[in-house]
């Protein structure tokens, strides 16, 4: 199945605006949540095909709630991008152990985002 719908994670309003305008053009349906909490919720509400997930948010941070999405049946087929700021290549290690599919560093190069979600599609998330 195409990926089609995506959950933007991030706790930055301006974050969320920049990859909303982005996917929106390249005709993806978009939803959001600012919280890893709120993100769990809006998973089970209106499943979306992809999660693009921040780490540094209030709450539950992105690293705790990959692991919830990979660690839970009913949504462990559901990829994860983490896009984030913590650049460590140690970040990068726990984020793809904590079952992300993916990881990039903020300022997202936008059409390397592109061509990662193209790349999901292809391999048939």
């Amino acid at each position: 199945m195409p990926i089609q719908k995506i959950l933007i994670v991030d706790d930055s309003p301006t974050e969320r605006y920049l990859l909303t305008d982005l996917l929106v053009a390249h005709g993806y349906t978009v939803i959001t949540a600012d919280s890893g909490e709120e993100a769990l919720e809006k998973i089970k509400l209106e499943p979306p095909h992809l999660v693009l997930m921040d780490v540094v948010m209030p709450g539950q941070n992105g690293f705790q709630a990959t692991r919830a999405i990979a660690r839970n049946p009913l949504t462990q087929h559901l990829p994860v991008i983490i896009c984030t700021s913590k650049s460590q290549e140690t970040d990068r290690i726990w984020g793809m152990r904590q079952g992300a599919h993916d990881y990039l560093v903020k300022p997202i190069d936008q059409q390397l985002l592109l061509k990662k979600i193209a790349a999901l599609t292809r391999s048939g998330f």
